[in-house]
């Protein structure tokens, strides 16, 4: 098994009100790709961070395997997620990849 964890910030840009909206569709698109992906076996986002946190969105994710994992990273429907509701407004990514 593969643990794929990713932290991001989004762009400074955004309101606190807008930032919400932002973080909601984040997970809705990534929690949604549960199923749709092989080798994925679960997949959470999370958002209610606390103050000392320095990050504003946690990915989640558990693979079978590095191939699903790489897999996952060009699969359509991922991609989809992540051009539409991730990169546009994000301005950090930091990203853990490890064998469980």
């Amino acid at each position: 098994m593969v643990k794929h964890i990713i932290l991001w910030q989004l762009k400074d840009e955004f309101s606190v009100t807008e930032k919400e909206d932002i973080k909601r569709r984040i997970k809705t698109g990534l929690e949604g790709l549960k199923d749709k992906i092989p080798g994925l076996t679960d997949i959470q986002v999370h958002y209610e961070v606390l103050e000392s946190s320095n990050a504003e969105i946690m990915l989640d994710s558990t693979f079978e395997d590095i191939d699903a994992l790489k897999n996952y990273s060009i699969h359509p429907e991922h991609v989809q997620v992540a051009n539409a509701y991730v990169r546009p407004y994000t301005k950090t990514r930091t990203c853990i990849d490890y064998c469980i």
